[in-house]
This record gives structure tokens, sequence and C-alpha cells, in this order.
């Protein structure tokens, strides 16, 4: 029987499920307020996928602070899969640029925490030429910039510590940031609002009424966007004007912006040469066009869109996408 794989990203706040065939889906899951839920809503994204004999899984879900330990965390996320998997096998994606089984995957369970981004940068790889280029997945948790070199990731961390050291991947995104952390003592330090709300404002982000999963509960549309960023002006949505939250909105997204091209900067500077081609992937991929900036040289770098190529969905869910691709090749 051919092999045919569905691949699995287990995330903190989002399961992202694809095929080679081409299917993709992204399910909200907040699995740090919910981990015993976490097999039923695993059987219920496995429900919706055309049929497959082997899950390839990879995962960042372990970092949940419902889990004492990154250790504790992957061993329960495998549990739920093995459960969910039934007969079929399961192999699971490491930093190494392999796959083991279960079993394996406890035993070396730092080289699987995280290692998401790994899978979807050596999918990616093969769009890149020779020598050097970046790969930028942008989430809406994190950015990921990771070099290739070769068409290969060619990283200088593989943990997130070491990441994060590296400016290989940086915590911002573009729904689930808190404003706070961009905006300092100039504005609340509190929940108020999120950097979803800033994208509603700026209408990167489409309205969704029925997205209540936002900061304070009411639903994703401009009109509550404006009434979260107004609180964290000392505000109101009656007291503070749509003006006032529209150059809030607009400050958020130029400092987001300024980490995500320092961070490329960084990383490309510690390549031998300067990059070619960009690749750009993620739920939030338009985070990427802050890289292409004349002022800081970016604009002679070629940009190329996984979402473009292969479609909005597999972009979203690149990392299961990238791990189900990967695993139906000789090397797995």
């Amino acid at each position: 029987m051919p092999v045919s794989v569905l691949g699995l990203d287990i995330g903190g706040a989002n399961l992202k499920a694809a095929h080679a065939d081409g299917f993709a889906t992204l399910r909200p899951f907040a699995l740090w307020k919910y981990p015993e839920r976490l097999a039923d809503e695993l059987a219920a994204v496995l429900a919706q996928a055309p049929q497959f004999n082997r899950l390839a899984v990879t995962m960042t879900g372990e970092l949940c602070d419902c889990y004492e330990t990154k250790q504790q965390g992957v061993n329960a996320i495998l549990d739920a899969v093995v459960a969910v998997a039934g007969d079929k096998p399961v192999r699971v994606w490491t930093t190494e640029g392999t796959f083991v089984d279960p079993a394996t995957a406890r035993e070396e369970w730092l080289n699987v925490a995280a290692a998401n981004w790994f899978a979807t940068a050596a999918y990616a790889g093969r769009f890149a030429p020779a020598g050097s280029a970046l790969f930028v997945d942008c989430g809406s948790t994190t950015v990921d910039v990771v070099p290739l070199w070769d068409s290969k990731p060619n990283p200088f961390g593989l943990i997130d510590s070491d990441r994060m050291r590296t400016h290989e991947l940086v915590y911002t995104g573009a729904r689930r940031t808190p404003v706070c952390a961009l905006l300092g003592p100039e504005g609340m330090a509190e929940l108020f609002a999120t950097t979803l709300d800033v994208y509603l404002l700026l209408g990167r982000i489409y309205e969704d009424p029925s997205d209540r999963d936002t900061a304070d509960g009411r639903p994703a549309t401009q009109k509550f966007a404006h009434a979260r960023l107004a609180r964290m002006l000392g505000g109101d949505s009656e007291i503070t004007s749509e003006a006032e939250t529209m150059h809030l909105a607009e400050l958020i997204a130029a400092r987001q912006a300024d980490l995500i091209r320092a961070a490329c900067r960084d990383v490309a500077s510690r390549i031998p040469d300067r990059p070619k081609v960009i690749i750009t992937a993620g739920s939030g991929e338009f985070l990427a066009d802050a890289i292409i900036d004349p002022v800081h040289g970016w604009q002679d770098v070629t940009m190329m869109s996984l979402s473009r190529r292969l479609g909005p969905e597999i972009s979203r869910a690149a990392s299961a996408f990238a791990v189900a691709v990967l695993a139906t090749e000789p090397f797995a």
C-alpha cells in the first residue's frame, strides 16, 4: 500500500493538520487551558482529514505552562497522539532532521520539543537557490528566521533558548502578542489587547464575529478592536477616538516591523553571503512585508511566498504540511 501521510503540528494555541495532496486545516485550541482535552481535539482534526495510513508529528505545545517541564509536555502530547492513532504508525520529527518512533521521541525529548520550525525550513529550502537564503515563518505568536545554505537549514541554534539569543526565534506574532509587550511604559501594562486588534484595525486580518479568542472574549471585529486598544491608552470606546487607536495600531505595527527586520539583518550578517532569496510562510505572513525596506538595504532581495505558491491554507499549516511531505520521501 502506498504511504499516505497526515502531518500534525501540535501547538499551544492551534492544532494544524495537512496532507501532501493539498488538504490543510487549522483548529484553534487553547492547550494550556484544557490539556486533558487534547486527544479529543486531535480526534476531531483527524475526522476532517482525507484517508491516511501514517501520522507524522511535530510540536511546540510542550512549552505550555500546564506542564511542569518540557519533557512532561512532550510525553503528554505523545500519549494523546498514540491514543488517537490507533494501529497507524506514528513518526515524530526531530531537530536532527529525522523521524523517530514515539518511544525514541520520549528518550530524545529535547530533540523533539519545538522542532516544527526545522521541518518547515527543510521543506521550504527546496525553493531556495544555491548559496545563502533566509526562511521567515510568521505565525500568530512567533517569527522564525532560519538561515539556509545550499537549500538546507543551517541554523545557529536548535533549542528555543539558543534560538532566541541568535534572533532566529522572535517572540512576536500576528495575533497573540500582548500590545503591552510592544508599548512599554507608554500604555497600560495589562492584557487588554493583542496584535490581533492591531491588524484588525489596519485591515490586515479580516473581521470574524464568531471568533472570540481575543483579550476580552468579545468578537474579533474592528469595533471591539478599537475598544480593546482604547483601554491600552487608559480610555475606552467612548472617550478614546478612533484616530487615537488607529495611531496606536500603526505604532505597534511599526515596532513589530522593526523587530522582524532587525532579526533578519542579524541572522543574515552571520552567514557567508548576503541572502539572495527570502522565503516566507505562516498565518501572519504579511508581517514579512517589513523585511523589504529601502532604508535598510533589503530592496534587492527576491521574496518568495509559500502562501502564493501553495495557497494560504497550506501556508497557515506549513509545518504540518512539511512533515507530511518529508515523511513520504525516501530518507524518512
